[in-house]
Parts: structure tokens; C-alpha cells; sequence
């Protein structure tokens, strides 16, 4: 029986198998378009598309003037998922270990946009304080994250920014905890979707790219949201680690 496959992903499919089997190392250029029209009696448009499908796996990168080469896909590490350490704003073992990290967070006050008031249970455009992070590994930008807190229940109070003044940089149960919020849980949704252009610059990959998106929301005693954020990495370099305690 033949090949069912569209050209373009059978042309996907061989060079990262070439990538995974190391015929095409880290660095090493993927074959010219020309090449490959030759190759697979295929089209522009079909040799394209099976580039930009590479590209957004992570396994190619383009350089302008130069061509398409094999992207370094080395784990970068993994994201800390557990009771201890889901509420510490950057939870990662890194690989290697021992690398200088760091993180410089902007807020301010802004409408809660359609998604986020959502999951803090409030009316769209309510006010909200607006966090972006921008998590460092060895001075290279490698999580991006953006966190909404409602003003209605820190407005006027010490923790009203989350990282300055004295409860700076505790975490959203210990900021919480000083004005009289008891956070006793949070939930996490992660899946996958396409990084934005902006998000593509921030991070070092393409466009379009996969990156994987943790949504977590923190809980009061009484079941209310009071935070909700979503973290953002690349799919191809970063992998979520999960330690389950039974109980």
C-alpha cells in the first residue's frame, strides 16, 4: 500500500527522523529547497510548508541570508510541580544545575481582560493588577509569565504590588496571609498552543512555535480565586516534573 501521508508531512517526517538518528546534528543545514523539490518531486509551497512544520516543533531555526539549520532541542529543564512549590514564582531544576537565575516583574492596574476575570470569578474589566515576569536562566529570557490579582481585595493594602514593598517576592499565600487571606489551594490547566510573535522574540524560538502554557489559579479557604496566571515556555526545551503525595 503507498505512502498515505501528504508530501509535506512525509518530508517533515524524514528529516526529523534524520535529526533524532543524529544524520542532521545540532547545527548541521537542512537540505535546500531546491534539494528537496528534487528529492520528493514536490513543490515550493509543499517544501515550505514541511519547513515551517519543523519550525514549529522546534527542531529548525531559520537564519536570514543563510537557511533553515537544525535547532538545539537540549532539555532546558523541567518546571516544579508540587504542593511545595507551586506557589514560588519560578520552581525549576535546570540543566545543568547551578545556573545564575533571576526575574524582573512589571506591574499596573488594568481592566481584567475576558479570560482571566473569568477564572477570578469577576465581571470582565473589573480592575485587576497586572503582572509580567520575565524568568532568567544565566541572564537568557527562558519563562514568561503574567499574573492578575483583583484590586477590590488588595487595593490600599501593603501587598496592593507583588513584588515591591515589605511582602515583596512571599509568594501569593504569604503576600495573601499578611492582609488576612488564608490561599489553602491552587489549580493548574497546561496545554499547548502557538507562541505569539512577541513571545517568539522574548523566548528565541519562531513564530508560531509550540510552547506549553500553565493557567493556575489560587483558592481561598472559602473558594474564592484570588490570583490567576499563566506561565509560558518552550515545548521543545522544557518539560513539566509533578510530584504526587497520597494522602
Amino acid at each position: 500500500m503507498g505512502d498515505a501521508r501528504p508530501v509535506y508531512q512525509r518530508i517533515a517526517d524524514d528529516l526529523r527522523e534524520r535529526i533524532d538518528g543524529g544524520e542532521l546534528s545540532v547545527g548541521a543545514q537542512i537540505p535546500s529547497r531546491s534539494q528537496l523539490k528534487r528529492a520528493y518531486a514536490a513543490s515550493d509551497q509543499t517544501v515550505d510548508r514541511a519547513v515551517r512544520v519543523l519550525k514549529a516543533a522546534g527542531y529548525a531555526q531559520g537564519q536570514f541570508g543563510r537557511g533553515v539549520f537544525v535547532a538545539d532541542r537540549t532539555p532546558v529543564g523541567s518546571l516544579l510541580r508540587s504542593t511545595g512549590a507551586v506557589d514560588s514564582p519560578f520552581n525549576a531544576r535546570l540543566v545543568p544545575d547551578g545556573v545564575p537565575l533571576a526575574w524582573e516583574a512589571v506591574s499596573a492596574p488594568t481592566p481584567a481582560p475576558r479570560q482571566a476575570a473569568r477564572r477570578l470569578g469577576i465581571p470582565a474589566g473589573d480592575r485587576v493588577m497586572c503582572t509580567h515576569y520575565e524568568y532568567l536562566a544565566d541572564r537568557k529570557p527562558v519563562q514568561l509569565a503574567v499574573s492578575w490579582e483583583p484590586l477590590a481585595l488588595t487595593d490600599g493594602t501593603d501587598v496592593v504590588f507583588p513584588e515591591r514593598g515589605p511582602y515583596a517576592r512571599r509568594g501569593v499565600r504569604g503576600r495573601f496571609a499578611a492582609i488576612g487571606i488564608r490561599v489553602v489551594r491552587a489549580a493548574e490547566l497546561v496545554g499547548s498552543r502557538s507562541a505569539t510573535t512577541a513571545e517568539a522574540e522574548a523566548l528565541g524560538c519562531a513564530p508560531g512555535q509550540c510552547v506549553t502554557a500553565v493557567e493556575r489559579t489560587h483558592y481561598d479557604e472559602h473558594g474564592r480565586a484570588v490570583e490567576t496566571s499563566e506561565a509560558v515556555v518552550r515545548a521543545d526545551r522544557w518539560r513539566l516534573e509533578y510530584d504526587v503525595t497520597f494522602t
